[in-house]
């Protein structure tokens, strides 16, 4: 995009345009190439599952251009029936437990049957909790939006020079001196160490009778 920072404002007032609202929003400094001080930024944001196919075609609409787009989908029917499910016999067994701790007349029976109860109170709710989970993450789709603004891509151009472009073939040119080097240390290795041996060691054998006679 040319500006990330309106952008990601943008994106962020049709969220809630939407009926929807903004999960999370950062922005970032960076510089370009030419040495620009340029914001990017990231958003993720929840709309109406019904508006997600309007939501993603207003936001490429933008004026930006989409380098990479993913959609993804879970089904949670069988969790939400098995949730469903055991929320409907806790609620049971809270009824019973009531029952039981209105007729009660112990003291450690009493305790015994309230503790019974808070524990099961407490399931209840996490089971209330997950369900109210599925429920909002099946009206609400959740986008996540990455903000890059164009002036970090293009390169410095100043009549017809290009730096960019000047170090990029200054490093080829130093990457070949270095395999010259490379293959032309290697290449006397091989050729001339099988020489030294051949030659130096009649040599160093002669010296070493001399030595001795």
């Amino acid at each position: 995009v040319e500006d990330a920072e309106a952008s990601l404002a943008a994106v962020a007032a049709m969220a809630e345009e939407m009926g929807g609202w903004v999960v999370s929003s950062n922005t970032s400094m960076m510089t370009t190439p030419a040495g620009q001080e340029v914001a990017r930024g990231m958003i993720t944001v929840r709309v109406p599952a019904e508006r997600l196919d309007e939501a993603l075609a207003q936001i490429k609409s933008g004026g930006g251009e989409v380098d990479s787009e993913t959609v993804t989908g879970e089904d949670v029917t069988a969790q939400y029936v098995d949730l469903s499910s055991r929320l409907t016999n806790l609620e049971a067994a809270e009824e019973q437990l009531r029952t039981i701790l209105d007729e009660a007349r112990r003291t450690e029976d009493v305790m015994s049957v309230f503790n019974q109860l808070v524990t099961v109170r407490g399931e209840i709710e996490i089971l209330r909790g997950q369900l109210r989970y599925y429920d909002q993450a099946a009206a609400f789709s959740s986008i996540t939006v990455s903000l890059t603004p164009k002036a970090i891509e293009d390169p410095i151009q100043i009549a017809g020079w290009s730096p960019v472009r000047t170090a990029e073939n200054a490093l080829a040119t130093l990457v070949n001196l270095l395999q010259g080097i490379a293959d032309f240390i290697i290449s006397a290795l091989i050729i001339v160490g099988p020489l030294l041996l051949v030659i130096g060691l009649p040599v160093w054998w002669l010296r070493r009778q001399g030595r001795r006679a």
